[in-house]
């Protein structure tokens, strides 16, 4: 009994340390966002600093132009070249054993079994924390949750600053919106030339939406439109579990999350909502040292109480290089 209560902690951080990665891989592989963004090397960690920073492209080269002969050629300095900056956010988990349920599993297999038990939880909450934070507004927890997808691609992307960067002053980073809220969003023989219009206005060359998630009713209301058209998936995302159809040459992914009832709540797109994404410029950006593992190796104690706990942490954001490329649907009357 002495062996096993001495060692619980030690082993217990260690185990949470070992499935680290597989918990990080299966929090990006239960989200579509994140998974197209690792499939796309979009997930690209950062080792320090205060803020994360976004590098971006907000103009072209204003020295370009036409030239014959001996024409003098400029080369003058042009300032094109910035970065959006984002707050690192940190998540939690606890994974807490009593010092009676110690005594209760004390024979090393069933105190491996219960730890088990208990990190199975740790790391499916983990992963709808992060899921429902993909969708947030960054507001929510008093401002230390995610800036997810209602802050990158808002319905008014003059509101407020994003990324450290005033959309109402600065044009290039304006989401598109197509508000249908007050008109027939959600009908089938109406929703594709809505689509096509926000489409079109997010092409730039081959820049392209490559991702379109959504809730169910948008979902159900662009199936439905396609009632008597070949319908094509994409294996990719199939094989990852998420159902999934095409407008033009995009994903359309089926989002819409389960409303839990607890701290996690919806890990979907909100209701009425799909959003066009190009994730060539999305980003996950967990912390190197800090994604998934272990808070800290040694032992914790409850001051008052008789157990010990050990933490999975998280710290990191979502960021986007582009958010002129971003689009939302709207139909949430």
């Amino acid at each position: 009994m002495a062996f096993a209560n001495a060692n619980y902690s030690d082993i217990l951080a260690t185990t949470i340390e070992n499935r680290s990665r597989n918990v990080a891989d299966n929090t990006m592989s239960n989200n579509a966002l994140l998974a197209r963004l690792k499939a796309r090397g979009k997930v690209r960690t950062f080792s320090g600093g205060v803020k994360i920073l976004q590098e971006l492209s907000f103009n072209e080269n204003a020295n370009a132009g036409w030239y014959s002969g001996y024409d003098i050629l400029p080369v003058g300095v042009s300032d094109n070249i910035s970065a959006a900056e984002y707050n690192i956010k940190q998540a939690a988990v606890p994974v807490i054993i009593s010092g009676l349920e110690q005594l209760q599993n004390s024979g090393r297999e069933a105190m491996i079994d219960l730890m088990e038990a208990r990190l199975d939880v740790a790391e499916s909450t983990m992963m709808n924390l992060i899921s429902s934070g993909i969708y947030s507004d960054g507001t929510g927890a008093g401002g230390k949750e995610i800036d997810g997808l209602d802050a990158a691609v808002p319905l008014d992307p003059t509101a407020a600053p994003y990324g450290g960067i005033d959309g109402a002053t600065f044009t290039f980073w304006q989401n598109a919106v197509s508000d249908q809220t007050a008109a027939a969003g959600l009908d089938p023989t109406q929703i594709q030339g809505f689509w096509n219009l926000l489409w079109s206005q997010l092409v730039r060359g081959s820049d392209r939406v490559d991702l379109i998630p959504c809730d169910s009713t948008v979902w159900n209301a662009y199936i439905a439109s396609l009632q008597n058209q070949q319908r094509f998936s994409n294996t990719n995302e199939g094989d990852a579990g998420f159902m999934t159809i095409k407008f033009m040459d995009a994903d359309v992914v089926l989002d819409g999350g389960i409303y839990t009832g607890d701290v996690t709540g919806a890990t979907g797109a909100p209701a009425g909502t799909a959003y066009f994404l190009n994730t060539d410029y999305l980003f996950y950006r967990p912390h190197s040292d800090r994604n998934m593992v272990p808070l800290s190796p040694n032992r914790r104690y409850a001051t008052n109480q008789d157990a010990e706990v050990q933490i999975m942490g998280w710290a990191g954001n979502l960021t986007t290089s582009g958010r002129q490329f971003q689009g939302r649907y709207d139909a949430n009357g």
